[in-house]
């Protein structure tokens, strides 16, 4: 039963439009404020830097949360537990060692669907972020320490740029070099073991989170992009 109902939950847990329900406690409709999008930078240009930062975190959580939940209910025998829901590990299907890449397939896919939600909330007529956010916390859920070196690289190229959506965009298309790096430096390309599906998901997302940037690629292009400038001091 977990194989299909845990995506499922995902997708919905994901679609939860934070933003829009954020700014409407606001008395405004984001979609027609800004850019017109739901996420977490459109809130903080335009409703506040407090429930941008809310925004977020939320967002995020809508990652982690529904990844978590695949890696607790699809397991197999051997694999690391610290990112899990304890409490429900009893309620979990765990698959033998050799049907790895099933159970790691699923969970993988558990993210995405939390992703996609995102970006295409069926409560928002199938429209949403550009789910950078969202899939910072799926990727928080599984592979953590990877999380750590996109934020450094986030940064650097906010600083030196910024633009949001570089920043963003560079991070995402660094995300499958990084995961394969990860497996040789842990020696898993060498002996065959690395995660597979979860190499696939990493370049199915970084396309997906430039995909969703194309309109800040042209106004890029144009010169029209919003750029944050520190505040002056009066």
């Amino acid at each position: 039963m977990q194989l299909w109902i845990c995506p499922i939950l995902a997708f919905l847990l994901g679609s939860v439009p934070f933003g829009l329900i954020i700014a409407r406690l606001k008395g405004i409709d984001i979609r027609s404020q800004g850019s017109g999008n739901i996420g977490a930078t459109n809130v903080l240009r335009v409703v506040g830097k407090k429930y941008g930062i809310t925004c977020l975190f939320l967002d995020a959580l809508k990652g982690v949360l529904p990844t978590m939940l695949g890696l607790t209910l699809i397991r197999f025998v051997g694999q690391d537990l610290t990112m899990t829901l304890r409490p429900l590990l009893d309620h979990g299907l765990e698959m033998p060692a050799e049907a790895q890449w099933k159970a790691q397939t699923m969970q993988v896919v558990c993210g995405l669907c939390a992703i996609l939600g995102h970006n295409y909330s069926p409560w928002v007529g199938f429209k949403g972020g550009k789910g950078i956010a969202t899939s910072a916390g799926v990727l928080i859920a599984l592979m953590p320490a990877a999380v750590v070196i996109l934020i450094a690289i986030w940064v650097l190229l906010f600083l030196t740029t910024r633009y949001v959506s570089v920043a963003s965009m560079g991070a995402a298309a660094l995300l499958p070099p990084l995961t394969l790096f990860g497996s040789w430096f842990h020696g898993k390309l060498a002996n065959g073991t690395w995660n597979k599906p979860l190499f696939a998901f990493t370049v199915v997302i970084a396309v997906l989170a430039i995909w969703k940037h194309r309109s800040n690629i042209q106004r890029l292009r144009e010169g029209t992009e919003n750029r944050f400038q520190p505040k002056s001091r009066t």
